[in-house]
């Protein structure tokens, strides 16, 4: 059974945005499957960013999130490619488990209280 995950990748952002693209679909062929041969639903490049601290001596990385769905199984290489290519920084696999729940009463509109808050 598939599972819906995000993926924030950090590569180096002395690299290229055709070698990013090309790392990517190396590391995408991975998580391919009979049941999902197509696992990829939505890259967003959010391109070069100053890191909160240094990583490998370097102050910037090119941001890149994406989201997914494969076989749970298929996460295991995935992520030793991810380890073993040098121009990937760091990176985060989550779960997607969608929209968080709102907490009760959060955004209804029935709840206004623009005539100074007195409800007697």
């Amino acid at each position: 059974m598939t599972r819906k995950y995000e993926v924030v990748y950090i590569f180096d952002s002395a690299l290229e945005e055709e070698q990013i693209n090309g790392s990517l679909e190396r590391f995408h062929e991975l998580l391919k499957s009979a049941e999902r041969p197509e696992p990829v639903s939505n890259v967003n490049h959010w391109g070069k960013r100053t890191l909160a601290y240094p990583i490998r001596g370097k102050e910037t990385g090119y941001y890149v999130i994406v989201e997914l769905e494969t076989e749970p199984t298929l996460l295991v290489e995935f992520e030793r490619a991810l380890k073993l290519d040098a121009g990937v920084l760091r990176y985060l696999v989550v779960v997607n488990e969608g929209e968080a729940p709102r907490p009760v009463g959060a955004g209804r509109d029935d709840d206004d209280d623009s005539d100074g808050g007195s409800h007697e």
